[in-house]
């Protein structure tokens, strides 16, 4: 029974928990005790709260039999990535520069969801500093893909996919911001949203104007993606892209059961030369699941300019400007990654930097002129299944027998340019390849159109529902 529970979806368990149905305390301590089982083979954990998740359990399975109001999560247990502050835990972004770095408040959207009931159950495991996607660390070590142990759950919100895919927690909270969210989600199997920027406030960004970061649910079903990311969304002062407006309703055609007259834009490829053969076939099923619901789908010309050399430009140079001032006490205790990103940064000139911005603007615009023709863009979300557990993302990809470039150039070079133009984009799985692994679909829309896209993914999960794979126990 333990074991249905792991993988009981939030929204099934927030509504047992409030007809009595379910404890909330057996509940977390069902996911507790499966975190300490799974962690020695995954390690998605940096840590839990027991102590504090346990009494927070009390007081849910109190508050029930009290009758007093619930929240749409109450009871339910949640991760957060561990670049994401929650009060009283360690914040420690996958670093021994932070190791002991006690948070004082809850992030944002942290507490907006202990707000709607969920409980944090601990912190996963990220890069150093979030800054590849291989959840590698100095600190925490090599997190492991629970679908096979060999392989990355990616990164840099690999900790918290693997989680989800496991069992070891039913909601995430996860960042993204070169696809961080929807490249783990593909790589494990599982939903992943990366919201329009602003949307759901990040008020953690090193720069709130020029962030290219965002805050969104994983988890296992589209619908208990959809709960978390109304429990988190809405204004705050603290990051100025949410107070430029907010998710529209759900369109009334979006809301029957097809998508009769829906045109949809197929991109087979962004700054990728390759996507592996398997990967394009568990596509072209999903693009045929779209047809078959009525979607008019066509491919998008080839030609577009996806801003890849300016957008890693963009990001190099961020990296470079962090780990700057840790060199001199840090340096030999820092990722090594990390500090060769640093140095390619270091390449760059202030008039590299500068016209790349103006690129992110171009490419704002080539995308927004995209909306005007489709509704929706779509494409894989990976260009193969999860690499190495132990990946070296300094490297190239080989992809079908070709070298590709490092990673964004090749497996993830499908998710970054929608952090670099804040649409909100989205991963769902859409099979498995013959390594056993899973692959993904990317779900992409114009600014606020997040409920459009979490539509979109639920009638492609109730047409190809993926929920009931589960990897193999650990």
């Amino acid at each position: 029974m333990s074991d249905d529970l792991l993988f009981l979806p939030a929204t099934r368990a927030a509504a047992m928990i409030r007809r009595g149905a379910l404890s909330p305390v057996a509940y977390v301590q069902t996911v507790l005790d499966a975190i300490d089982r799974a962690q020695p083979a995954i390690n998605a954990y940096v840590g839990t709260c027991r102590d504090e998740a346990m009494a927070a359990a009390r007081a849910a399975e109190a508050a029930v039999a009290a009758g007093a109001p619930l929240g749409p999560l109450h009871g339910v247990p949640v991760s957060i990535k561990d670049l994401i502050d929650v009060a009283g835990q360690r914040t420690t972004h996958g670093s021994h520069v932070h190791a002991e770095n006690v948070a004082r408040a809850d992030s944002i959207a942290v507490a907006r969801l202990k707000a709607a009931g969920a409980i944090v159950v601990g912190k996963t495991t990220t890069p150093e500093f979030g800054h590849k996607g291989i959840t590698t660390s100095p600190l925490t070590g090599i997190t492991r893909n629970p679908w096979n142990l060999e392989r990355t759950p990616g990164g840099s919100s690999g900790g918290a996919s693997a989680a989800v895919a496991a069992g070891l927690a039913p909601l995430a909270l996860g960042t993204d911001g070169a696809g961080s969210i929807r490249g783990p989600s593909a790589s494990a199997g599982i939903v992943g949203l990366k919201p329009t920027r602003g949307a759901i406030p990040h008020e953690a960004a090193g720069d709130v104007f020029l962030n290219q970061s965002f805050a969104g649910p994983m988890t296992r079903t589209v619908a208990d993606a959809t709960v978390m990311f109304a429990a988190m969304l809405g204004p705050d002062a603290r990051d100025p892209w949410s107070l430029g407006g907010g998710p529209a309703a759900l369109p009334p055609d979006l809301q029957g059961p097809r998508l009769d007259g829906v045109r949809i834009g197929y991109v087979a490829r962004m700054a990728n030369p390759v996507v592996d053969p398997e990967v394009e076939a568990r596509t072209l099923d999903m693009l045929a699941a779209l047809r078959d619901l009525g979607a008019e789908v066509e491919a998008v010309p080839d030609g577009i300019d996806w801003a890849e050399p300016e957008g890693r430009i963009i990001y190099q140079t961020g990296i470079a400007a962090s780990v700057a001032p840790l060199r001199e006490r840090w340096g030999n205790r820092l990722d090594p990654s990390m500090v060769a990103f640093a140095d390619w940064g270091m390449e760059y000139s202030l008039l590299d930097r500068i016209g790349a911005e103006r690129a992110r603007s171009r490419l704002y615009q080539t995308v927004q002129a995209l909306f005007g023709r489709y509704r929706f863009l779509v494409s894989p979300t990976t260009a193969c299944t999860a690499l190495a557990a132990d990946f070296d993302a300094t490297k190239p990809v080989t992809i079908a027998g070709r070298e590709c470039g490092i990673t964004r150039q090749s497996w993830t070079a499908y998710q970054y340019p929608f952090n670099l133009t804040g649409n909100p984009a989205m991963s769902i799985p859409s099979g498995f390849a013959s390594d056993g692994l899973p692959t993904g679909f990317q779900i992409i829309g114009p600014w606020w159109s997040d409920f459009a896209v979490l539509r979109l993914a639920t009638l492609l999960e109730q047409a190809r529902p993926w929920a009931d794979r589960r990897p193999p126990a650990r």
